[in-house]
């Protein structure tokens, strides 16, 4: 069995590979691995969690409740106290009850943003975070070496495990929800109250931010969040193509604004009140900015390779450290468990900032800009304008392109280092980096980053231009490089 756990955990078609007989062996190699000693060893920090207490979280996903009781049941097996979610919750929610319980890990049953028919596993350690890289793949090691000495799992039946306090059903939200009293400053949103739909894309967060906001004064409507495993044949992705039930809300009155979160809630997008997406660019820099101007707040600020531009000039503007870091949140949370980090982000909406967990997090950035149009007393769409007037322009677009064959990843970057051009849609390259994949950085502050896939023949193309022009020509060059491709 080939099973490999990427940048935030294992996901699998349901059915295929992703089914109860796998995932037990992933948990029994995950008990293994958290009962080696070299689990908190893996996180070189000074910390003392309970070794042998774990959190259980799931989404709405198909069977997704019944593969976490699963989980619970091998864990408890192997002698962990196991703290499963009463209920589908956001991934965040899950990783702060980690932090909270002074758990050694979480394991959290989503495929995030992922087609309906993906099921998968998010891997938690004691901080919040993803569990670091060397953790996966201990648990990867285990569960080879599991296979190859023919060791099944060990199991537990469910009411036995409730009877002897090895399974405890419990719900996380509360104690996420005094955190967020410390985050977000409800006492201005109560102040300038807001009209919200929130979209929740039939995904865990369904009712989260509506409960968060109760008692605020602010009016808010929530659109799919029934329970739908089939997500209504969309992905739960926040992103505009898949918007349109949020846009049609807000044109006929039922909102001010959007937020939007994806299938675990661990992403986010907005939507203006004319039906502008507002992208995690835009969200991460207007955050950016006002965790500074208005709450006087300092620190580093760190973002991925594909995440806009206009971090670094505002960062430049307030005099911030800022890191850029390859794609994937967990790189972003290395810096958060070791510095002072006023915000982290990247372009696929997963953002988080001081004070909180390691953990990209939909509902605490909807709420924090809920704070923000109630403290700037304008609308999401000026608010966009003057940054945009301030550190912009910047447009922004992505593609994946397929090749005609596979291409050694690191022969596909060298070729776009070897043979990167001298300027592209007029623009001069002034410096390319090979921080993930190759990125071209013209004169005027655009950029191209082209990102071989490591497992199919496909370049992840990201531009940033400061015109729509300017992005069309970047994107066209990604093109004539995989076309080039013979």
């Amino acid at each position: 069995m080939t099973i490999h756990f990427g940048t935030d955990g294992w996901r699998a078609v349901i059915s295929d590979t992703f089914t109860f007989h796998n995932l037990r062996l992933v948990t029994q190699a995950i008990a293994d691995a958290l009962a080696s000693g070299v689990w908190i060893n893996g996180d070189s920090r000074l910390f003392q969690p309970d070794p042998r207490k774990v959190v259980v979280g799931f989404d709405t996903r198909f069977l997704s409740d019944r593969y976490a009781t699963e989980v619970a049941r091998v864990m408890a097996a192997n002698g962990f106290t196991v703290y499963l979610a009463q209920a589908d919750e956001p991934t965040p929610v899950i990783s702060y009850a980690v932090k909270d319980l002074n758990a050694i890990a979480g394991v959290m049953i989503t495929a995030s943003h992922n087609a309906p028919r993906y099921n998968g596993v998010k891997l938690k350690s004691f901080r919040g975070n993803s569990a670091l890289p060397e953790q996966c793949r201990q648990v990867e090691v285990y569960l080879n070496d599991n296979e190859n000495q023919g060791r099944g799992p060990n199991l537990m039946d469910y009411d036995q495990a409730r009877s002897q306090g090895l399974i405890t059903r419990f719900n996380p939200l509360p104690a996420y929800a005094a955190h967020l009293q410390k985050l977000i400053r409800f006492d201005l949103i109560a102040e300038n109250p807001q009209r919200i739909v929130v979209d929740s894309m039939y995904g865990s967060g369904r009712g989260v931010i509506k409960t968060l906001l109760y008692g605020s004064g602010c009016e808010v409507h929530e659109i799919r969040g029934e329970m739908n495993p089939g997500f209504g044949g969309v992905h739960p992705e926040p992103i505009g193509r898949y918007l349109g039930p949020l846009a049609g809300a807000i044109a006929t009155g039922a909102g001010s604004f959007g937020l939007a979160t994806d299938g675990d809630a661990d992403r986010i997008g907005a939507m203006d009140e004319r039906g502008n997406f507002v992208d995690p660019h835009k969200i991460m820099a207007l955050a950016l900015r006002y965790l500074v101007e208005k709450r006087g707040l300092t620190g580093s600020v760190v973002r991925t390779v594909s995440t806009t531009r206009m971090i670094d000039r505002l960062a430049a503007k307030y005099g911030l450290i800022l890191h850029e870091t390859p794609v994937g949140f967990n790189h972003i949370a290395d810096y958060m468990m070791t510095e002072n980090v006023l915000i982290g982000g990247e372009e696929s909406g997963g953002i988080s900032f001081q004070g909180h967990i390691p953990e990209g997090d939909g509902p605490v950035m909807g709420l924090l800009i809920v704070e923000m149009v109630a403290a700037y007393g304008v609308g999401l769409y000026d608010l966009v304008q003057n940054l945009l007037e301030e550190v912009g322009p910047a447009f922004y677009d992505r593609t994946d392109l397929r090749l005609r064959y596979p291409v050694a990843k690191q022969h596909m970057v060298e070729k776009l280092v070897n043979e990167a051009p001298a300027a592209i849609g007029g623009e001069a390259i002034t410096q390319v980096s090979q921080k993930d994949g190759v990125k071209y950085i013209l004169a005027d502050d655009s950029w191209l980053l082209i990102r071989p896939s490591g497992t199919e023949p496909v370049l992840r193309v990201y531009a940033e231009g400061r015109t729509p022009g300017m992005v069309k020509a970047l994107l066209g060059h990604g093109e004539a490089v995989a076309a080039s491709i013979t």
